[in-house]
């Protein structure tokens, strides 16, 4: 199995900056792709940052996301933070997994990291 291990949440004040971790580890071929994703009360979840150029409007020029393939990692540097980032943060890996000797693709998801930004 793979385990998506986020961390960096918690409450910030507005204009501040916070920095989330997701590490994947497990059985692992490679990873095709991660990303992070937010969900607030009563909101759909929603994309936040993907790939290296993949950013939701609201947050462009604010937030940036980055990898580190050698550690199977994905980080989300979140600056200018606003009241309206407030969301439990996901991390989201697609990992190639060999089983049985037949390869494929997989989605996973991280147990979520709350944000909360204060006015």
């Amino acid at each position: 199995q793979v385990q998506l291990v986020e961390s960096g949440g918690g409450l910030v004040q507005a204009g501040g900056s916070l920095t989330l971790s997701c590490a994947a580890s497990g059985s692992i071929s490679s990873i095709n792709a991660m990303a992070w994703y937010r969900q607030a009360p009563g909101k759909q979840r929603e994309l936040v940052a993907g790939g290296n150029t993949d950013y939701a409007d609201s947050v462009k020029g604010r937030f940036t996301i980055y990898r580190d393939s050698a550690k199977n990692a994905v980080y989300l540097q979140m600056n200018s933070l606003k009241p309206e980032d407030t969301a439990v943060y996901y991390c989201y890996a697609e990992v190639f997994r060999v089983v049985a000797g037949y390869g494929a693709s997989y989605a996973y998801w991280g147990q979520g990291t709350q944000v909360t930004v204060s006015s």
